[in-house]
């Protein structure tokens, strides 16, 4: 018997409802991990982030790769609209916006991120970092502010396990109540389990290879979570923070390598560690050649896949959505 048109717009409120409370059931998410945390003298009187550790911009950055399009600036409306493009076109769905409580230049430029997010229509998650302070109780009021403010209705919460997992049971029990869907970061299923979190993911693309993903997320389906295993291209921090472990990038195979292990993982959803923390040199945003400034060396993209010059300046987003595309064949075939 056909339904009302009353009828259908009831079901179609509660099936959105239903969306939004499970945003990435079944869905074959790629998320990547981005900051807006860069400044510039002109727009914002420093040179936020790039300057870390005592490095003096512009020649001399706290990466150990320079930026394509320079350094730029984060609250800057054209570059973060050109950013949302370029994740829009590299296939992921989902910007996981690193953000370190109220009042932060992360929290106040958020508006902005969402509102060029959604021209393009990503959708966008927050990284709960260890910020100051943090707590489970506060844990909790932020995310519900962010739900309230910005209609924020996934979130990452970085290293949870400071405090005992079964300390996050009640508060993901609140928070799953209001339709959110929290993620623990840690490859151990039974403690995202205990703490009540909807899933895991592993963002550490150093420790954390594609050889560990399999038994992290079949113990994840064991016990009913997503599992959100995080890729990454390599990781090069010795200019930002004297780091000396490096993950080299092997011209594309260790990304590859990565997103291979995700796949055959069966991954829930794909996270990417990242877009632009240039400073571990985990990004995938396009990257000047390889090039010496004031007789300092940076990386480039050069070699990625055979590639040279211009094309490979977006070796890795043209990679994205090489994988990406294989990741959601998979999953929706």
């Amino acid at each position: 018997m056909a339904l009302s048109a009353r009828r259908l717009l009831a079901l179609g409120a509660v099936l959105a409802g239903l969306l939004a409370v499970a945003p990435h059931a079944g869905a074959a998410t790629v998320s990547a991990f981005y900051y807006p945390w860069f400044g510039t003298p002109s727009a914002d009187g420093d040179y936020e982030h790039w300057a870390q550790r005592g490095h003096v911009p512009p020649d001399d950055i706290a990466a150990d790769f320079y930026p394509a399009r320079g350094l730029y600036s984060s609250s800057s409306a054209s570059v973060i609209d050109s950013q949302m493009r370029e994740l829009a076109k590299a296939g992921v769905d989902e910007v996981v916006v690193s953000w370190w409580g109220r009042g932060t230049v992360e929290d106040r430029r958020l508006p902005a991120v969402i509102a060029a997010a959604r021209k393009r229509k990503l959708t966008v998650a927050v990284h709960l970092e260890p910020y100051g302070g943090r707590t489970v109780e506060n844990t909790v009021a932020d995310a519900l502010h962010l739900r309230q403010a910005h209609g924020v209705r996934v979130f990452y919460v970085f290293q949870p396990f400071d405090v005992a997992p079964a300390e996050w049971a009640a508060a993901n029990e609140t928070l799953r109540a209001r339709g959110l869907t929290v993620f623990a970061q840690t490859p151990l299923a039974g403690a995202a389990s205990a703490g009540g979190f909807s899933g895991l993911y592993t963002y550490d693309v150093l420790v954390w290879g594609g050889d560990k993903f399999a038994r992290i997320c079949a113990q994840a389906r064991a016990r009913k979570l997503l599992c959100a295993p995080s890729v990454g291209p390599g990781f090069d921090a010795r200019r930002a923070t004297g780091e000396t472990r490096v993950k080299p990038r092997r011209d594309g195979a260790t990304y590859d390598s990565m997103w291979r292990a995700a796949v055959k993982a069966r991954a829930d959803l794909v996270t990417i560690t990242s877009y632009n923390e240039w400073q571990e040199g985990t990004q995938v945003e396009a990257a000047a050649p390889a090039s010496r400034r004031s007789g300092l060396a940076y990386q480039g993209y050069d070699g990625a896949w055979g590639l040279q010059g211009a094309a490979a300046r977006t070796a890795y987003l043209d990679r994205t959505a090489h994988w990406a595309q294989l990741f959601r064949r998979q999953l929706r075939g």
